[in-house]
């Protein structure tokens, strides 16, 4: 206990390193009293040059990751001080946290932990993390604020958490649930002083480049076109072949190399293989549908994040893009769970008992269709999108 202890006060320590406050100060610059007066990545970027504004976040990213990463290679028994699972590892992410935000060396006046909290969350939650960036830099670049940036990133951390995680509240893995929800909180309630500054209309933003108009149309297109491709794919491709073609023949022409020689559903009647092949082309792509919403969210918050920069430019069809992209958005949060109930009936439908088996037959067929019906209109949205995306505004346009 003392040791993972010391490790907890180690990593804060760490983390604490002021990098943007030191390298200033060699420049001769005081950072207290020059921008924004913060000690972060943006502000030394902003008053001594993207350079310098870059290495400060490499080693703010790395006081944050270093820690958790040097605390996972520990010996078990340490892991096993605090009880739960992964608590060291976290404890030593949240130190190393609060060590940015309440430095001891400069009296507790700390920045604002975005590139530290980056750094631990890169190591606790690669996936969410990467998704995190991306949200950040289409964020970012759509509005050229790093503050609002900031903010859609944690928004996307969390919803990717709570949504790649079968129980995000499970021993197993509510410690690092919590560290993520906790730690985004912190880092909101950091910039309360830019949300009101972006409310009113007056928040810093970076100069305009063309750049930032290049990777905002680059995410755009990017994100609209994997959600069509992954709608026109799975809806009419994939699961027809499954339900339609590979299941009732691998029924049919058992035993074969498909089944590795084994007989299934020996003796059965035509309409138990038809059951079997149903169920095993159930089997097969239920589990796909929880990523497939998954991959269908992301695309969309991608795609709503660059279009909502382009809303107020000249003509409609700007105006248009954000409603059509909303209108599919809403139809993923409508579907994925009526997705859930019809995976539920579709292993219902085949209760030992008959009359519950029936039951789940009707509900599975009048869901299905609804399902159906709104993957339709999902995937005729996000096609209007795409033809949509031929209207963007180029890259001289502000």
């Amino acid at each position: 206990m003392l040791l993972a202890i010391l490790t907890l006060v180690a990593s804060y320590f760490v983390g604490a390193i002021p990098f943007g406050w030191l390298i200033a100060r060699a420049r001769g610059v005081d950072i207290f009293h020059a921008g924004s007066g913060n000690i972060g990545a943006t502000n030394v970027g902003r008053v001594l040059g993207r350079k310098f504004g870059l290495l400060v976040f490499v080693f703010d990213f790395m006081k944050g990751a270093g820690p958790v990463l040097l605390t996972g290679l520990l010996p078990s028994e340490l892991h096993e001080a605090f009880g739960l699972p992964n608590a060291l590892r976290v404890g030593s992410a949240v130190c190393a946290f609060l060590g940015h935000l309440f430095p001891i060396y400069l009296r507790f006046r700390g920045g604002k932990g975005v590139a530290t909290g980056a750094g631990t969350v890169f190591v606790l939650m690669p996936g969410p993390m990467a998704l995190a960036c991306l949200a950040w830099a289409a964020a970012t670049a759509s509005s050229r604020m790093v503050s609002l940036g900031s903010l859609a990133a944690v928004a996307m951390l969390c919803a990717a958490r709570l949504l790649s995680v079968r129980d995000p509240f499970a021993e197993e893995s509510i410690v690092i649930t919590l560290f993520c929800i906790g730690g985004s909180a912190l880092l909101v309630l950091k910039h309360f002083a830019n949300v009101k500054r972006i409310l009113k209309g007056t928040e810093n933003r970076l100069e305009d480049k063309p750049m930032f108009r290049t990777v905002v149309r680059g995410i755009h297109v990017l994100a609209v076109g994997l959600w069509f491709g992954a709608m026109v794919m799975f809806n009419f491709i994939v699961v027809p072949a499954q339900f339609f073609e590979a299941f009732p023949a691998v029924v049919k022409s058992a035993p074969s190399d498909r089944t590795a020689n084994l007989p299934i559903a020996a003796g059965a009647t035509e309409s138990q293989k038809k059951d079997l092949a149903n169920a095993l082309a159930g089997s097969a792509v239920g589990p796909v549908f929880p990523k497939f919403f998954q991959l269908q969210a992301v695309c969309a918050c991608l795609g709503l994040i660059t279009a909502f920069g382009w809303r107020k430019q000249p003509g409609k069809v700007h105006r248009l893009r954000v409603v059509v992209l909303s209108l599919a958005a809403l139809t993923i949060v409508l579907g994925w769970p009526i997705s859930n109930q019809v995976s539920a009936l579709r292993i219902e439908r085949f209760h030992p008992d008959s009359v519950l088996a029936e039951v789940a037959r009707s509900s599975f067929a009048e869901w299905h269709f609804v399902s159906l019906g709104l993957s339709l209109v999902t995937v005729t949205l996000v096609g209007l999108a795409l033809a949509l995306a031929a209207r963007m505004p180029d890259a001289s346009q502000r």
